[in-house]
């Protein structure tokens, strides 16, 4: 029981990490502290919501679902990076992903929450403490991109106007990194 309870904590950091590389990323681009807030319980809301769905997708479609969620998370990123470095060279007004809406939120949260979804059907092969599991993932995942979030914002005060394109390039950086996983 107790390696378990280590499996599962390990996994949830591990799961975590993107969002925390990932939220440094966003965080460089300025973000305000409720927005932090905000993002990071919709990104642990969305650590348990993917790896619930996955387990109950389980051994149907375990063969082929992790290379395809990790595929497609990774190209989001990629777009989601590459965008956000166009934007900031070009010199215009407008952020390039804004995580003040819904919609830039719910799609930030889902792309660093996109491995869970794999992770959850792996799980689903094996028996294991559900509640304990998802919550664990929410948290840590919630804990870990406040985390980034901040130390972002911190960072960029030391980068200045650049702070958008380096975050964009991290975001490139780890979409590349998923893809060429495969």
């Amino acid at each position: 029981m107790l390696g378990q309870i280590f499996t599962v904590l390990l996994m949830a950091f591990a799961l975590g990490m993107d969002a925390f590389s990932l939220g440094i990323g966003i965080g460089m681009k300025g973000i305000r502290l409720l927005q932090i807030l905000r993002l990071s319980i919709v990104i642990g809301l969305f650590h348990v919501i993917m790896p619930l769905i996955g387990m109950f997708t389980g051994h149907y479609l375990s063969s082929i679902i992790g290379h395809v969620a990790t595929m497609a998370g990774g190209i989001l990123l990629v777009l989601l990076g590459g965008h956000m470095v166009y934007t900031s060279l070009r010199g215009g007004d407008e952020p390039a992903f804004d995580t003040r809406t819904v919609w830039g939120t719910s799609l930030f949260a889902l792309s660093v929450s996109v491995d869970s979804f794999s992770v959850g059907v792996s799980l689903g092969l094996f028996s294991s403490d559900l509640i304990f599991t998802v919550l664990s993932f929410g948290l840590m995942g919630g804990l870990m991109s406040t985390m980034g979030l901040l130390i972002g914002k911190k960072v960029r005060s030391w980068v200045g106007e650049y702070g958008e394109a380096f975050g964009g390039i991290i975001l490139l950086a780890f979409g590349l990194k998923f893809i060429l996983v495969i």
